[in-house]
């Protein structure tokens, strides 16, 4: 194929995705009409599981998801969608006594784990700013903004700089931070970082503050200063509260997914000196993200900077932020490489991780590209927003 062609051929593939795979799995079988918002959990064999608790992060990339693609699509049932998913966040997931949004509802929607993760709040940002720009819905935008001042009253570390992942219901010092199982009990992470950089940016868009913008330039150098590693731009995953790097583990996904958000950060900001450092890191963090290639095409979960593949199994999210990341890079590079292994990640994907029975995309698979029948299909973590974005990314920015 041609460079055209190659162009032609990702776009293509973005739109039968969101349209044919994507969508349609979360407009028709996530709604809990019953009980309000959304299901919590649908396993791997798509069986609803009643009774298990409803996340924010689900519900809040729920809203982001419907509110994002709504302006391509034009169903109205995606806006039906979005309103549906804004309202019960702000009914149901929202503390009145004490601010913020709780971290879980049990399945009738009443507060089930009500710390206040702020990975999860810059999320509810996130969708916030989204279904502000299609609806302008003045309470939409209000809640923004006291998300982004809750944030920066309880979170922002105001002596060391950076964000503190987590607090008490009562914004409070609390002994467990980590969002998961899997992730180190440290005070700062890359991730929250990287989502609080996504959220600041999209709230720019709509709404110029000074503070904001200044915060917002504040977390893009803290990823180029501190986060990405001058060795081999890889990203550093986890930190103690005086930025003392604690993990020698390498996210490939996160590296390639900070890549173009760190990137996009800086043009929504518009300092040509972040540009530039931005554009200057973009090609240099994409090659570092491709040592995570698998024999079969796909990213693989982690490795170490041993150069050892710590899990060698695919999850859904690292291919969809590859695609968005490869492309970046070529635009940025006019390298016609990135263009070759973005159709690889493609192919992948469409072969292995698009369920073909069911729709959407498996959670995980192994090296050898076997759907895990561990893994939900929809749930706590399993959402529509990674896989939704790469294809609105695409299908925005290449235009036929």
């Amino acid at each position: 194929m041609n460079r055209k062609e190659k162009l032609n051929w990702l776009r293509s593939f973005a739109v039968k995705e969101l349209n044919d795979d994507i969508l349609p799995f979360w407009r028709e079988k996530s709604v809990d009409s019953e009980r309000g918002g959304f299901y919590g959990e649908i396993d791997f064999n798509m069986n609803i599981q009643y009774n298990e608790p409803k996340g924010l992060i689900l519900n809040a990339r729920i809203l982001w998801s419907f509110s994002a693609a709504y302006p391509l699509t034009k169903e109205p049932k995606d806006l039906e969608l979005a309103h549906r998913a804004f309202n019960y966040l702000v009914n149901n997931f929202y503390d009145q006594k004490y601010g913020g949004y709780y971290w879980s509802l049990d399945s009738d929607g009443k507060p089930h784990d009500t710390k206040k993760q702020i990975y999860a709040l810059a999320f509810t940002l996130y969708g916030f700013s989204e279904y502000y720009k299609i609806t302008q819905n003045t309470e939409a935008l209000e809640r923004c903004k006291d998300i982004f001042h809750t944030i920066e009253k309880y979170a922002f570390d105001t002596k060391l700089n950076g964000y503190i992942e987590a607090f008490t219901r009562e914004w409070e010092e609390i002994e467990d931070l980590r969002l998961s199982d899997i992730d180190m009990n440290e005070k700062k992470t890359m991730n929250t970082h990287l989502h609080i950089v996504e959220a600041y940016a999209n709230l720019f868009l709509v709404w110029k503050d000074e503070r904001l913008k200044k915060q917002l330039e504040n977390l893009v150098n803290i990823f180029t200063d501190i986060i990405i590693s001058r060795d081999d731009y890889h990203l550093y995953l986890f930190f103690d509260e005086n930025w003392v790097n604690k993990s020698t583990a390498i996210s490939y996904g996160h590296d390639i997914e900070a890549g173009w958000l760190i990137h996009e950060s800086a043009l929504i900001h518009g300092s040509k000196e972040l540009i530039k450092l931005a554009e200057e890191l973009v090609p240099k963090i994409t090659d570092a993200s491709l040592q995570g290639l698998s024999e079969l095409g796909g990213l693989y979960h982690e490795g170490d900077r041993a150069g050892k593949h710590i899990d060698e199994q695919l999850e859904w999210w690292p291919q969809a932020e590859a695609l968005v990341g490869l492309l970046n890079t070529y635009e940025i590079t006019g390298d016609e490489k990135y263009l070759d292994f973005a159709i690889q990640v493609a192919r992948f994907s469409e072969e292995y991780m698009v369920d073909k029975n069911h729709g959407e995309w498996h959670y995980r698979v192994d090296k050898n590209g076997k759907p895990l029948e561990t893994y939900p299909k929809a749930g706590f973590w399993k959402c529509p927003y990674h896989n939704s974005r790469a294809c609105i990314e695409l299908i925005k920015r290449i235009v036929v």
